[in-house]
């Protein structure tokens, strides 16, 4: 009994090693779609905008994902802070655990948004996630929306209030506490 049922066992083994794995999902890229904002809270209050507040040049763009990006869409709700940036800035990765902290923070409130200048997408993708940035990143491989901001080289940190008035930009970037105390100054008001 044992020789006949030996073949079978056998039979069995190797039919079962003979199947293709399914092959693992591919993960979801870090900075896209599913790092958009939520709902604008009911109770966001917000400082009133300068009059002589130039406007922020809107843009369009794909996010990490390929998702369409328009940032006059993002800002017509809710203030944004632009981070520009690159995998390769020393100065970037230094700041950006405390940044990522900050955006966790004010998330839905003040939407962060990443621009990617000049970079390779797995670079970018490797430094999310070293990092974990959790906002929403723009890929500008030619830079056009740098040049529109004028900026030369990467950190640059932008605030654009909510409507799309440009209130404030700082070449060199911020650290998250200088940032932190810059939004509550420029665009949040203590809630009622």
């Amino acid at each position: 009994m044992r020789r006949a049922f030996l073949p079978l066992l056998l039979a069995a083994a190797l039919l079962g090693g003979c199947s293709t794995p399914e092959p693992e999902p591919a993960p979801t890229p870090a900075g896209g779609a599913a790092a958009l904002p939520g709902p604008v809270p009911a109770d966001l209050a917000l400082r009133p905008v300068p009059g002589t507040a130039p406007a922020a040049p809107t843009f369009t763009g794909a996010l990490t994902d390929g998702t369409p990006f328009a940032a006059a869409d993002v800002w017509a709700q809710r203030p944004v802070v632009l981070t520009f940036f690159t995998s390769w800035c020393t100065t970037c990765a230094s700041r950006q655990a405390a940044l990522s902290d900050l955006a966790r923070t004010y998330r839905d409130r003040v939407v962060f948004v990443g621009v990617a200048g000049a970079d390779h997408a797995d670079d970018v993708q490797e430094y999310l996630r070293t990092h974990r940035v959790e906002y929403p990143i723009v890929l500008d491989d030619q830079q056009t929306i740098w040049r529109s901001y004028a900026v030369r080289e990467p950190p640059t940190v932008v605030l654009v209030a909510k409507g799309g008035a440009l209130l404030r930009g700082w070449p060199g970037g911020l650290d998250a506490p200088a940032l932190d105390q810059r939004l509550r100054e420029l665009v949040l008001a203590d809630r009622p």
